[in-house]
C-alpha cells in the first residue's frame, strides 16, 4: 500500500515491505527519473527474508511524489554543468528523505542508492550522518565529484543513443522506458524482457513521465556543499557493473578509494542496474554490512 511522507508542501510516496518495528531499516533511493516500482518486489522480499524491513520511494518529480515546474526546457548536461537555475537543492532532496525516515518512526537506516540515487547516499551519509547505519552505493559516480570531473566518469557515447531511443519511442511513453532500462543493462546477463515491460506499464498507469524532470533533479548536483567522502564513518559497499554503458567503473574505485574501509564489488558482465542473477549475493552483502554497523 502506498503511503506518504509530507516535507512541507512537497508529499512523498513510499511503500514498505516487511516489518518495520522489527526488521533492519533499509532504505532503498531510485536512480534518475525513475519511480521506486523499478526496486522490483522480488528483490525487496529477498531483503526481506534476509531479516530486513524494506522502504522504497518515489523521490520528487517521480511517480506518485509532488511534481514540480520548469521555467526553460533545457537538456539535463546543461543543468549538471550549471546552467540551469536549480528549481530545488540537493538539500531539499535530502529533507524529503529525512522525512520518509520520520514517517515509519526509523531514526537511522541502512541506505541503498542507484545511480542519482547511489549519489543521495552518498550525500545523505556525508550531510545526516545520524540517520545513516550503513551505505551501499551502486552505480553512481561520487556525490562530491564537481560537473566537469563527473562528466569523465560518464561514457558520454551513450547519450545520443538515449536520445535516438527518445525520438524512436515519442508515442509510446512506456516502450521508451523498456527501451532506456534495456540500454542500461549489458551483455552479461539476459535482459527481463516480461519484467520490464509489466513495470514500465505500471510506471506509465501511475504517473506519466514528464521529460523536464530529469532537468529539475540534475540540477541540484550543483547546490550540494558537503564534506570529503574520506569523513564517511560507516561500513561502506560500493558496487559497480565492469559493463556499465553509462557510468565508468572508475566511479566505484574512485569512491571505495575515498572512504575509509569501503569494498568495492566490480561485477564483470553488469551493466548500470542490478541484473537478477546477483541478487543473492548482494543481499547477503548488504546483510553482512548491516551487521557489521
Amino acid at each position: 500500500m502506498t503511503r506518504y511522507a509530507r516535507n512541507g508542501d512537497i508529499e512523498i510516496a513510499y511503500e514498505s515491505f516487511g516489518d518495520l518495528a522489527t526488521g533492519e531499516p533499509l532504505l532503498l533511493i531510485m536512480g534518475l527519473d525513475f519511480q521506486m516500482v523499478w526496486w522490483a518486489d522480488t528483490l525487496c522480499r529477498q531483503f526481506v527474508d534476509a531479516g530486513f524491513a524494506v522502504v522504497r520511494f518515489d523521490n520528487r518529480d517521480t511517480g506518485l511524489s509532488t511534481h514540480l515546474e520548469s521555467p526553460t526546457d533545457d537538456h539535463p548536461f546543461r543543468a549538471l554543468l550549471g546552467g540551469t537555475r536549480p528549481v530545488y537543492t540537493g538539500a531539499d532532496m535530502l529533507d524529503d528523505i529525512e522525512a520518509v525516515l520520520d514517517a515509519v518512526g526509523w531514526d537511522a537506516a541502512h541506505i541503498l542508492g542507484a545511480s542519482m540515487g547511489a549519489g543521495l547516499a552518498q550525500a545523505l551519509t556525508l550531510d545526516r550522518p545520524a540517520r545513516v547505519r550503513s551505505l551501499v552505493s551502486v552505480t553512481g559516480p561520487p556525490v562530491t565529484a564537481g560537473p566537469l570531473r563527473t562528466l569523465t566518469y560518464l561514457h558520454l557515447g551513450t547519450f545520443p543513443r538515449l536520445a535516438r531511443l527518445g525520438r524512436a519511442t515519442q508515442d509510446d511513453p512506456a516502450e521508451l522506458l523498456v527501451a532506456v532500462y534495456r540500454a542500461m543493462y549489458a551483455q552479461g546477463y539476459p535482459f527481463p524482457e516480461q519484467w520490464a515491460r509489466e513495470t514500465a506499464d505500471l510506471s506509465h498507469r501511475r504517473s506519466p513521465r514528464d521529460p523536464r524532470s530529469a532537468q529539475r533533479q540534475t540540477a541540484t548536483a550543483q547546490t550540494f556543499r558537503l564534506p570529503p567522502l574520506s569523513t564517511v564513518r560507516v561500513p561502506t559497499l560500493v558496487i559497480a557493473g565492469e559493463d556499465d554503458p553509462l557510468v565508468r567503473v572508475a566511479a566505484g574505485r574512485d569512491i571505495a578509494r575515498q572512504i575509509p574501509g569501503a569494498v568495492l564489488r566490480a561485477y564483470p558482465g553488469m551493466g548500470h542496474v542490478l541484473p537478477e542473477e546477483l541478487w543473492p549475493e548482494i543481499v547477503g552483502q548488504a546483510r553482512d554490512l548491516a551487521f557489521r554497523a
